[in-house]
Protein backbone atom coordinates (compact mmCIF):
# COMPACT_ATOMS: atom_id res chain seq x y z
CA UNK A 1 0.00 0.00 0.00
CA UNK A 2 1.42 3.38 -0.95
CA UNK A 3 1.87 6.03 1.70
CA UNK A 4 -1.09 8.42 1.98
CA UNK A 5 -0.56 11.92 0.61
CA UNK A 6 0.00 14.83 2.96
CA UNK A 7 -3.32 16.27 1.80
CA UNK A 8 -5.15 13.07 2.73
CA UNK A 9 -3.58 13.05 6.19
CA UNK A 10 -4.47 16.71 6.74
CA UNK A 11 -8.05 16.14 5.54
CA UNK A 12 -8.62 13.25 7.92
CA UNK A 13 -7.00 15.07 10.85
CA UNK A 14 -9.12 18.12 10.02
CA UNK A 15 -12.30 16.06 9.98
CA UNK A 16 -11.50 14.41 13.31
CA UNK A 17 -10.41 17.72 14.85
CA UNK A 18 -13.70 19.35 13.90
CA UNK A 19 -15.57 16.40 15.38
CA UNK A 20 -13.70 16.85 18.66
CA UNK A 21 -14.36 20.60 18.71
CA UNK A 22 -18.08 20.12 18.10
CA UNK A 23 -18.20 17.32 20.69
CA UNK A 24 -16.74 19.72 23.25
CA UNK A 25 -19.35 22.36 22.45
CA UNK A 26 -22.19 19.83 22.54
CA UNK A 27 -21.14 18.18 25.81
CA UNK A 28 -20.72 21.54 27.52
CA UNK A 29 -24.24 22.46 26.40
CA UNK A 30 -25.78 19.07 27.17
CA UNK A 31 -24.40 19.23 30.71
CA UNK A 32 -27.22 21.68 31.46
CA UNK A 33 -29.70 18.86 30.79
CA UNK A 34 -28.14 16.69 33.52
CA UNK A 35 -30.57 15.82 36.33
CA UNK A 36 -28.02 16.48 39.09
CA UNK A 37 -24.65 18.06 39.75
CA UNK A 38 -22.76 14.75 39.74
CA UNK A 39 -23.81 14.02 36.18
CA UNK A 40 -23.32 17.64 35.17
CA UNK A 41 -19.75 17.55 36.47
CA UNK A 42 -19.07 14.19 34.78
CA UNK A 43 -20.13 15.52 31.41
CA UNK A 44 -18.15 18.71 31.99
CA UNK A 45 -15.01 16.66 32.62
CA UNK A 46 -15.59 14.72 29.41
CA UNK A 47 -16.00 17.99 27.51
CA UNK A 48 -12.57 19.02 28.78
CA UNK A 49 -11.14 15.75 27.41
CA UNK A 50 -12.65 16.55 23.99
CA UNK A 51 -11.05 20.00 23.79
CA UNK A 52 -7.74 18.45 24.89
CA UNK A 53 -8.06 15.99 22.00
CA UNK A 54 -8.81 18.83 19.63
CA UNK A 55 -5.65 20.62 20.76
CA UNK A 56 -3.53 17.54 20.03
CA UNK A 57 -4.92 17.32 16.50
CA UNK A 58 -4.58 21.06 15.90
CA UNK A 59 -0.95 20.94 17.05
CA UNK A 60 -0.23 18.05 14.70
CA UNK A 61 -1.80 19.89 11.76
CA UNK A 62 0.28 22.95 12.58
CA UNK A 63 3.41 20.78 12.68
CA UNK A 64 2.48 19.52 9.20
CA UNK A 65 2.26 23.11 7.98
CA UNK A 66 -1.54 23.12 7.69
CA UNK A 67 -3.63 25.74 9.55
CA UNK A 68 -6.19 23.75 11.62
CA UNK A 69 -9.06 26.00 10.52
CA UNK A 70 -8.22 25.37 6.86
CA UNK A 71 -8.26 21.59 7.39
CA UNK A 72 -11.60 21.73 9.23
CA UNK A 73 -13.45 24.27 7.08
CA UNK A 74 -14.65 21.92 4.27
CA UNK A 75 -16.55 19.79 6.80
CA UNK A 76 -18.15 22.47 8.97
CA UNK A 77 -21.46 22.63 7.09
CA UNK A 78 -21.90 18.86 6.97
CA UNK A 79 -21.10 18.16 10.61
CA UNK A 80 -22.99 21.17 11.90
CA UNK A 81 -26.05 20.09 9.90
CA UNK A 82 -25.96 16.70 11.62
CA UNK A 83 -25.87 18.21 15.09
CA UNK A 84 -28.51 20.81 14.27
CA UNK A 85 -30.87 18.08 13.03
CA UNK A 86 -30.34 15.87 16.09
CA UNK A 87 -30.73 18.30 18.96
CA UNK A 88 -31.66 16.25 22.08
CA UNK A 89 -34.76 17.24 24.01
CA UNK A 90 -33.69 15.82 27.37
CA UNK A 91 -30.88 14.10 29.24
CA UNK A 92 -31.78 10.59 28.05
CA UNK A 93 -31.70 11.68 24.40
CA UNK A 94 -28.40 13.52 24.97
CA UNK A 95 -26.59 10.46 26.32
CA UNK A 96 -28.17 8.24 23.64
CA UNK A 97 -26.86 10.58 20.95
CA UNK A 98 -23.37 10.36 22.43
CA UNK A 99 -23.57 6.60 22.85
CA UNK A 100 -25.04 5.68 19.46
CA UNK A 101 -24.33 8.52 17.04
CA UNK A 102 -20.78 9.30 18.09
CA UNK A 103 -19.79 5.66 18.43
CA UNK A 104 -20.70 4.57 14.91
CA UNK A 105 -18.79 7.57 13.51
CA UNK A 106 -15.79 6.72 15.68
CA UNK A 107 -15.85 3.10 14.52
CA UNK A 108 -15.71 4.25 10.91
CA UNK A 109 -12.93 6.79 11.45
CA UNK A 110 -10.92 4.28 13.46
CA UNK A 111 -10.91 1.94 10.47
CA UNK A 112 -9.98 4.69 8.00
CA UNK A 113 -7.08 5.65 10.28
CA UNK A 114 -5.59 2.24 9.58
CA UNK A 115 -4.47 3.58 6.19
CA UNK A 116 -2.34 6.27 7.84
CA UNK A 117 1.31 6.00 8.75
CA UNK A 118 2.53 6.56 12.29
CA UNK A 119 2.31 8.74 14.30
CA UNK A 120 -0.93 9.93 12.73
CA UNK A 121 -2.62 6.52 12.84
CA UNK A 122 -2.17 6.25 16.58
CA UNK A 123 -3.08 9.89 17.16
CA UNK A 124 -6.48 9.46 15.51
CA UNK A 125 -7.15 6.25 17.40
CA UNK A 126 -6.07 7.84 20.68
CA UNK A 127 -8.43 10.80 20.44
CA UNK A 128 -11.55 8.91 19.43
CA UNK A 129 -14.01 8.60 22.28
CA UNK A 130 -12.67 6.54 25.10
CA UNK A 131 -14.58 3.67 26.68
CA UNK A 132 -15.40 5.46 29.94
CA UNK A 133 -17.72 7.84 28.11
CA UNK A 134 -19.51 4.98 26.36
CA UNK A 135 -19.84 3.15 29.67
CA UNK A 136 -21.19 6.28 31.37
CA UNK A 137 -23.73 6.88 28.60
CA UNK A 138 -24.88 3.24 28.51
CA UNK A 139 -25.35 3.24 32.29
CA UNK A 140 -27.44 6.42 32.08
CA UNK A 141 -29.64 4.90 29.36
CA UNK A 142 -30.21 1.77 31.44
CA UNK A 143 -31.11 3.88 34.48
CA UNK A 144 -33.65 5.84 32.45
CA UNK A 145 -35.24 2.61 31.23
CA UNK A 146 -35.32 1.13 34.74
CA UNK A 147 -37.09 4.26 35.99
CA UNK A 148 -39.64 4.08 33.16
CA UNK A 149 -39.60 1.03 30.83
CA UNK A 150 -41.63 2.96 28.25
CA UNK A 151 -38.55 5.11 27.63
CA UNK A 152 -36.87 2.17 25.87
CA UNK A 153 -39.14 2.49 22.83
CA UNK A 154 -38.66 6.25 22.55
CA UNK A 155 -34.89 5.99 22.85
CA UNK A 156 -34.74 3.08 20.39
CA UNK A 157 -36.60 5.19 17.83
CA UNK A 158 -34.29 8.11 18.58
CA UNK A 159 -31.25 5.86 18.07
CA UNK A 160 -32.57 4.75 14.67
CA UNK A 161 -32.99 8.37 13.67
CA UNK A 162 -29.45 9.15 14.81
CA UNK A 163 -28.03 6.34 12.68
CA UNK A 164 -30.01 7.55 9.67
CA UNK A 165 -28.77 11.10 10.17
CA UNK A 166 -25.20 9.83 10.66
CA UNK A 167 -25.39 8.05 7.30
CA UNK A 168 -26.70 11.22 5.70
CA UNK A 169 -23.85 13.08 7.36
CA UNK A 170 -21.38 10.68 5.76
CA UNK A 171 -22.86 11.56 2.38
CA UNK A 172 -22.49 15.26 3.10
CA UNK A 173 -18.89 14.77 4.20
CA UNK A 174 -18.14 12.87 0.99
CA UNK A 175 -19.68 15.68 -1.02
CA UNK A 176 -17.62 18.27 0.87
CA UNK A 177 -14.39 16.29 0.55
CA UNK A 178 -11.74 17.68 -1.77
CA UNK A 179 -10.77 14.24 -3.01
CA UNK A 180 -7.77 13.39 -0.88
CA UNK A 181 -9.78 11.81 1.93
CA UNK A 182 -11.82 9.75 -0.52
CA UNK A 183 -8.56 8.56 -2.08
CA UNK A 184 -7.29 7.61 1.38
CA UNK A 185 -10.31 5.39 1.96
CA UNK A 186 -9.98 3.85 -1.50
CA UNK A 187 -6.29 3.07 -1.12
CA UNK A 188 -6.78 1.20 2.14
CA UNK A 189 -6.23 -2.25 0.65
CA UNK A 190 -7.16 -3.87 3.92
CA UNK A 191 -10.48 -2.04 3.99
CA UNK A 192 -13.20 -4.12 2.34
CA UNK A 193 -16.25 -1.85 2.35
CA UNK A 194 -18.78 -4.69 2.64
CA UNK A 195 -16.84 -6.27 5.50
CA UNK A 196 -16.53 -2.88 7.18
CA UNK A 197 -20.27 -2.28 6.88
CA UNK A 198 -20.99 -5.66 8.48
CA UNK A 199 -18.56 -4.87 11.29
CA UNK A 200 -20.12 -1.47 11.90
CA UNK A 201 -23.61 -2.98 11.90
CA UNK A 202 -22.62 -5.77 14.29
CA UNK A 203 -20.94 -3.31 16.67
CA UNK A 204 -24.00 -1.05 16.58
CA UNK A 205 -26.37 -3.97 17.29
CA UNK A 206 -24.25 -5.09 20.25
CA UNK A 207 -24.08 -1.53 21.54
CA UNK A 208 -27.85 -1.16 21.43
CA UNK A 209 -28.37 -4.44 23.29
CA UNK A 210 -25.85 -3.46 25.97
CA UNK A 211 -27.81 -0.30 26.71
CA UNK A 212 -31.16 -2.11 26.74
CA UNK A 213 -32.36 -0.66 23.42
CA UNK A 214 -34.06 -2.44 20.51
CA UNK A 215 -32.25 -2.41 17.17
Amino acid sequence: MTAPSGSAVADLLGLVALGELLAFERMAGDARLAPDLRRRAALGEMAVAEITNYRRLADRLTALGVPPEAAMEPYVEALQAYHDSTEPRDWAEAVTKAYVGDAITDDFLREIAGALDEPDRQLVRDVLHESRYAEFAAAEIRLAIEADPRVAHRLSMWARRLVGEALSQAGRVAAADRGALTALVAQGERLDVQVLFRQLTAAHTARMATAGLNN
